[in-house]
């Protein structure tokens, strides 16, 4: 810490003898923002910009990682401007761009009688793998109330195209527009719909090496999902981003005033809007009126989607959606990413020493990055440190996974 003062000091009285305009016809204004600019800069040096925290029990799996995702031990440095999770989380959809991403749309039936709507990217001109039978293949789960449109679900099939892979988006009921047949949407601890869509996937292509990868509440489901099946999955490997990993923690820190206000309100709102189109069907077995009067997360889950998939309390439907508990059951390789400034998966609750327990896992914690943010640059448009981790993983997973029991 005194190299930082004894710098900034130097620097400072350096500035003020070269500069003599500015303020008053002195130089002190210009040195005054220049000084700042410093003290600034070492700050951010000192306590922004940190190397992110690899928690893993398995040797083989680090050293995996850090010969072919070396992302995860690189210093993140996030945009100096918005460093703050709060500020990522809200800005990110507003800044990063959309890429263009053609998709083929797909509807599957349900034992239930529903349907899915899958959004397929084929890469029909992969130069690496031109042969579609064998195209490796990545399953994307958007978050909450998130589809295909979403800009971090199209920096990902951005990703996966550069590398010659094909994607599929998996897509909630009642969410891309298609019309929901029964009354019945979704919820993160249900993974019926999740297996379904697996195994529709890989019967397909069954040749294709398979991957997926969740955001947020698709983490979440993905997580709960793999937690159920330990090795007997189709999936080789899985990626996790910003997963919130114990959902009373998460309602808990999303019900402060602040966080209410800026996030909880208009997520509810979207859930809400989310249904609405589809209320006929809905009015068979739910009291609408109320439903639409919630004004927290919590209001929702316990008028709509505890009642759905009949739990008898909302702490019972929580308990089960919560991803820590079933994270000693995992079976295949994953990497889970997460900021421990995140409101919607407090640092606190992310499962460090349960993770340590088994060896499929690797936690990659930043100290900033917020909520799906990670925006790293001066103008964080194009790439964000998720997406880095997103290309690298799969590519190591795809080109070299069959090294990690080996190394």
């Amino acid at each position: 810490a005194m190299d930082w003062q004894v710098l900034t000091r130097e620097l400072s009285l350096y500035l003020e003898s070269q500069v003599r305009v500015g303020l008053f016809g002195s130089g002190v204004g210009l040195s005054l923002i220049l000084g700042f600019g410093v003290a600034y800069a070492c700050y951010y040096l000192s306590s922004i910009a940190k190397k992110p925290q690899l928690v893993a029990s398995n040797d083989r799996f680090c050293r995996f990682l850090e010969e072919y995702c070396p992302v995860v031990t690189e210093t993140y440095y996030p945009t100096i401007w918005c460093w703050e999770g709060r500020v990522q989380t809200l800005l990110r959809p507003f800044i990063t761009s959309r890429p263009q991403v053609q998709y083929r749309n797909e509807l599957i039936k349900t034992a239930d009688g529903g349907q899915i709507s899958l959004d397929w990217f084929d890469n029909n001109d992969s130069l690496y793998y031109p042969d579609a039978s064998t195209r490796p293949t990545v399953l994307l789960l958007p978050g909450l109330t998130g589809t295909s449109k979403e800009s971090y679900i199209l920096h990902m099939i951005h990703q996966s195209e550069m590398l010659g892979y094909r994607c599929v988006v998996f897509n909630n009921r009642g969410i891309a527009g298609e019309a929901l047949l029964t009354p019945r949407t979704y919820c993160a601890a249900n993974t019926e719909d999740l297996e379904a869509v697996i195994h529709h996937v890989h019967n397909l292509h069954p040749s294709a090496p398979l991957m997926a990868a969740g955001v947020s509440m698709g983490g979440m489901l993905l997580l709960n999902y793999l937690g159920k099946t330990g090795r007997d999955t189709p999936l080789m490997a899985a990626a996790i981003f910003s997963a919130g990993w114990n959902v009373f923690e998460s309602v808990e820190s999303l019900e402060k005033p602040l966080n209410w206000l800026l996030f909880n309100y208009y997520l509810t709102t979207c859930l809400q809007s989310s249904i609405s189109r589809h209320r006929q069907m809905l009015e068979k077995l739910f009291n609408m009126d109320l439903v639409m009067k919630a004004r927290t997360v919590r209001e929702f889950d316990k008028q709509f989607t505890s009642v759905m998939f009949g739990y008898r309390t909302i702490d019972d439907y929580y308990e089960d959606a919560s991803p820590c508990r079933k994270l000693k059951s995992v079976g295949i390789p994953v990497l889970c990413l997460n900021s421990v400034d995140d409101v919607f998966s407090p640092g606190h609750a992310i499962p460090v020493e349960t993770a340590k327990q088994n060896a499929n896992i690797a936690l990659v914690l930043t100290s900033c990055g917020g909520h799906i943010g990670f925006l790293e640059g001066i103008w964080p448009r194009k790439c964000t440190y998720m997406d880095r981790v997103f290309k690298q993983f799969v590519q190591a997973m795809f080109e070299h996974g069959n090294k990690i029991f080996s190394m």
